[in-house]
């Protein structure tokens, strides 16, 4: 547990450091990362890269990590964050979808968001070779089930990316059982994601494609010495909720569900109504 600790303060710790560098001196121009949110208000996604350095640093460093996981979980939280930076930046913002971005490519149209997909298909595969299954001899099955654990909890975090905090809470409480069973890998993300929350919920800022993607595919990741049963029931989960998204929208079963809804609204800025004009007819 001592480690977990360890690796969530340093992760916290990174990741502010590395939000106040970036936002102090940003990279390129400092338009060209904001956004407008829900409220039409602008957002910076600088927040993004602020939890893939602190997240990638904490691991690289936390004690007790093993060398092969060390050196898969820097490398699929650099790349799964390049690769959402990659969209972030030159993405039309139009919302495709997986199954848009695919049909589109199948038309000969490369989409950013197609280019994200399969690189972090291809980077979820390399991570979990990297990785390997701990004690266990690794399988070509168990090599398929981490690198679609990595893939599919990278672009499932994105889909949560939509409301303030909303993606770093339901990231957070996915890596909380890890945490508290001592994971490093798992503890290092958690404390990155919580450090930022506060920025996240106050809507200065926003993970975008960068760092949500990132946050999924290291939580993916950390699965990967789990038994293969244990491995199967998350991979299960993650794949029914990202097909679920192409049908269903979660703002709307979130907003739906009393208990949901409370979680995703509480530390957020009250909602205003639009006032309604008066007068008689």
């Amino acid at each position: 547990m001592r480690k977990a600790v360890a690796a969530t303060v340093l992760g916290a710790a990174a990741a502010r450091v590395a939000y106040t560098l970036l936002t102090r001196r940003p990279p390129r121009e400092e338009k060209l990362w904001l956004r407008t949110n829900h409220r039409g208000e602008p957002v910076t996604l600088l927040e993004g890269p602020a939890f893939v350095a602190g997240a990638v640093t904490a691991v690289a460093v936390a004690p007790g990590v093993p060398a092969r996981m060390r050196v898969a979980a820097v490398f699929a939280g650099t790349a799964a964050g390049a690769l959402g930076a990659y969209d972030d930046l030159a993405g039309s913002g139009d919302s495709r979808g997986f199954k848009g971005h695919l049909a589109a490519l199948a038309h000969g149209e490369v989409t950013t968001g197609a280019v994200k997909i399969l690189g972090i298909g291809a980077a979820g595969l390399a991570a979990a070779a990297l990785a390997g299954t701990g004690r266990r001899p690794s399988t070509r099955a168990d090599l398929l089930i981490n690198g679609a654990l990595v893939a599919g909890g990278a672009n499932l975090l994105n889909l949560f990316d939509l409301r303030p905090g909303r993606a770093i809470k339901v990231g957070a409480l996915a890596a909380l059982p890890g945490t508290l069973s001592g994971s490093a890998v798992t503890a290092a993300p958690f404390g990155a994601a919580l450090a930022l929350l506060p920025e996240d919920l106050g809507e200065r800022a926003m993970l975008g494609d960068a760092g949500a993607n990132a946050l999924g595919a290291l939580l993916g990741l950390s699965a990967a010495h789990l038994p293969r049963p244990v491995r199967l029931g998350i991979l299960t989960g993650v794949v029914a909720l990202n097909a679920a998204s192409e049908f269903v929208s979660f703002t709307k079963v979130i907003q739906a569900t009393p208990a949901l809804r409370r979680i995703d609204e509480f530390g957020r800025r009250p909602v205003v109504p639009e006032a309604r004009p008066t007068g008689t007819e």
